[in-house]
């Protein structure tokens, strides 16, 4: 593939925040790409930029590309060790995603089969419903400590399932109305509201089990706790309602909600340093609710040898996959090849400040991941749910 010309440049993000889009011109076209920025961070992410995107731009646009021999998926190996702390995870996989997507259309294929030819497994949708934690502002002074209530659907049809997580959207929003206590959307276009934790909770299990009744389908829920948002050094801090609890005591007051609520999908139920508290959480839940899975984001942050300290540990049975978490789809490609070894489930995962690149769900699919988490209604959430749903339609 003949490059002839590389070009960075700066656009705005869902939350009007700067973030970093490059261009890649070849005889075939133009091909643009963009990458997200995540308010609830990791400690362990890699830098979105070196020094600033200012620094990574000049980088990009300085560097010569006319030489460089791309013509596969591992190639990628290039890029990366000739920008090796030279740029950030951000410019990194957004010069990486271009890439692909001219490699492509010079192959006349689609992005996925540039990573996997043979993909033929749809992920199941995760979407967020109701808003609280770093992403959320507070109504009435109040707001729920977990981050995100996620709705997962279990048809075989992605298409189907993409209705009915914007039929649970509004069942929710409707039901919050109700009761008075319905805010604004927050970032990833979520409900805010003052209700806490276990209120939400009580909300999302009736309209599961609406939903499950009118349309015999499976429908699961799930929670992001974020849980190193309030944890305070040894204790994690509720603010609504006020409690403080040790890890034993929060590892007791998760058993208790995966138990009580039905919850099938667990993210970062403690905070990002404690392997050993995973572990035995997991141990645990596997014996009160076989169907659910400990996933980790914050824990894992899309690194390899993270990742392979949680499988030493036992830590997770699901991981997170964020691209510009590590800024290398080569170790997103290692991290799941190790996963589907271990049987461990992958998320390929947006972030709350997204742009109007579909790549994800390219990815997603590509990867063979068991689900994709985009959000649910949205601009840039729904161009990624509307993307897979083209990817069905071809099969």
């Amino acid at each position: 593939m003949k490059i002839k010309e590389v070009k960075a440049s700066i656009i705005k993000d869902s939350r009007k925040k700067k973030t970093i889009q490059v261009e890649v011109k070849t005889e075939q076209g133009l091909f643009k790409s963009s990458s997200p920025s995540g308010k609830s961070r990791g400690k362990y992410e890699k830098p979105y930029y070196i020094q600033n995107i200012e620094h990574d731009i000049n980088m990009i646009n300085k560097s010569d590309f006319s030489n460089l021999n791309f013509s596969k998926f591992s190639d990628l190996k290039k890029i990366e060790k000739a920008f090796f702390g030279k740029l950030g995870s951000n410019s990194v996989i957004s010069l990486e995603l271009s890439l692909l997507k001219a490699l492509a259309r010079e192959g006349e294929k689609q992005l996925w089969e540039i990573i996997n030819p043979k993909a033929r497994k749809f992920p199941y949708p995760v979407g967020n419903c109701i808003g609280g934690g770093l992403h959320t502002k507070s109504l009435k002074n109040k707001k729920p400590d977990f981050q995100e209530f996620l709705i997962i659907p279990k048809s075989k049809n992605f298409f189907e399932n993409v209705f009915l997580m914007g039929k649970a959207h509004e069942l929710i929003g409707k039901e919050l109305e109700v009761r008075k206590v319905k805010g604004k959307l927050n970032d990833e276009n979520a409900w805010s509201t003052s209700l806490d934790n276990e209120e939400v909770l009580e909300i999302m299990k009736k309209i599961k089990e609406e939903l499950e009744f009118q349309v015999g389908k499976r429908i699961d829920i799930g929670i992001d706790v974020a849980a190193s948002s309030f944890f305070t050094g040894l204790i994690y801090h509720y603010k609504n309602k006020k409690k403080r609890l040790t890890q034993k005591k929060q590892i007791n007051y998760i058993l208790d909600i995966i138990d009580k609520y039905y919850i099938d999908y667990m993210e970062d139920p403690l905070e990002e340093k404690d392997f050993s508290g995973f572990a035995k959480l997991k141990y645990s839940s596997v014996r009160i609710r076989p169907t659910n899975i400990i996933v980790g984001d914050d824990l894992t942050v899309s690194n390899l040898e993270r990742f392979k300290k949680s499988l030493k540990m036992k830590s997770i049975n699901a991981i997170i996959l964020k691209p510009n978490q590590i800024g290398s789809l080569i170790e997103i490609f290692r991290i799941v090849k190790l996963a589907k070894k271990f049987n461990i489930k992958t998320i390929m995962s947006h972030r709350s400040g997204e742009t109007l690149d579909n790549s994800l769900a390219d990815l997603a699919f590509g990867f063979s991941c068991d689900y994709i988490k985009t959000g649910i209604i949205g601009e840039e959430r729904e161009v990624k749910l509307k993307r897979m749903i083209e990817i069905e339609k071809n099969f």
